[in-house]
């Protein structure tokens, strides 16, 4: 398969999205483009079912992180996942554990998973966090468990389930990891994580903010010497067509550390033109 071909199926990751990106997404996107909106500390309820809400109205499929430590109980969560489902269409959910203290009655993912009750208020399917290159904090052998965990945990309310990754910088590593995760008898879909178009400054700064550590020396000292203007994961989106078959289901899903509408560009030039050719978000 071509990495063109391989790049026509993605979503994509916005921060805080403002109505004018939105609008741009919904001229920019594919229809039903998944697009999955972050867990900010700071953003109240009101503002992500009104994002939610806008990017289903722009014919995008919104996907909201929930962040499990930061419900503050059992009544926030029912509201929320009320006012997600009614006013805005919401199905789908990506649920972590949010790098905090719990502040209420779910201590991580898996306990939202097992005591939240998702499909009840509507929920279909639900995303997972996974972390190709590893978790800074997080043992691998209890990685590798927690995500058992919740797939058998979704799979028994009757909840669909897919897995999301962090970004990384190594297709070694995350073709590794993929093969590992297929031989260990895991089939969900998986989104492969990449960051989007930006300057290498920018991506070594939220790779050490996301701890992303593993491939971030290979990272600056492969760019050293082209730290001005914008790279894009295009090395990465070859190197992952050229082993799909090895992959399972899978698709690409893009944080836009460069900005989402500029992200969006880029990944619908990658789709259209091929990962080998210089996408217009890069010009």
């Amino acid at each position: 398969m071509t990495a063109s071909a391989f790049a026509r199926d993605f979503s994509i990751e916005a921060t805080r999205p403002s109505a004018s990106e939105i609008a741009q997404l919904g001229e920019i996107l594919p229809l039903g483009t998944s697009v999955y909106v972050t867990a900010i500390p700071k953003a109240a309820p009101d503002e992500t079912v009104t994002a939610a809400a806008a990017l289903r109205r722009a014919g995008l499929e919104p996907v909201i992180h929930i962040a499990a430590r930061r419900l503050t109980s059992t009544d926030m969560l029912q509201d929320f996942l009320r006012r997600l489902t009614g006013e805005a269409g919401g199905r789908h959910l990506l649920v972590i554990g949010g790098d905090v203290d719990a502040a209420g009655p779910y201590a991580d993912a898996l306990a939202l998973i097992q005591k939240g009750e998702l499909r009840r208020y509507g929920i279909e399917e639900i995303g997972i966090g996974a972390y190709p290159e590893g978790h800074p904090r997080i043992p691998t052998a209890r990685l590798e468990a927690s995500l058992d965990e919740k797939i058998a945990s979704a799979t028994a309310q009757g909840l669909r389930v897919n897995i999301a990754t962090q970004f990384a910088f190594s297709g070694e590593h995350i073709i590794a990891w993929l093969k590992q995760l297929r031989s260990s008898g895991i089939k969900n879909r998986v989104g492969i994580g990449l960051a989007g178009p930006t300057s290498v400054p920018a991506l070594i700064r939220f790779a050490k903010r996301c701890g992303v550590s593993t491939s971030l020396r290979g990272l600056a000292s492969g760019m050293a010497t082209s730290l001005v203007g914008n790279v894009g994961p295009d090395r990465i989106i070859e190197m992952l067509s050229g082993s799909q078959h090895e992959l399972g289901e899978a698709h690409l899903h893009y944080f836009s550390f460069g900005g989402v509408v500029q992200t969006a560009r880029y990944a619908c030039d990658v789709a259209q033109a091929g990962a080998g050719q210089k996408a217009a978000a890069n010009s």
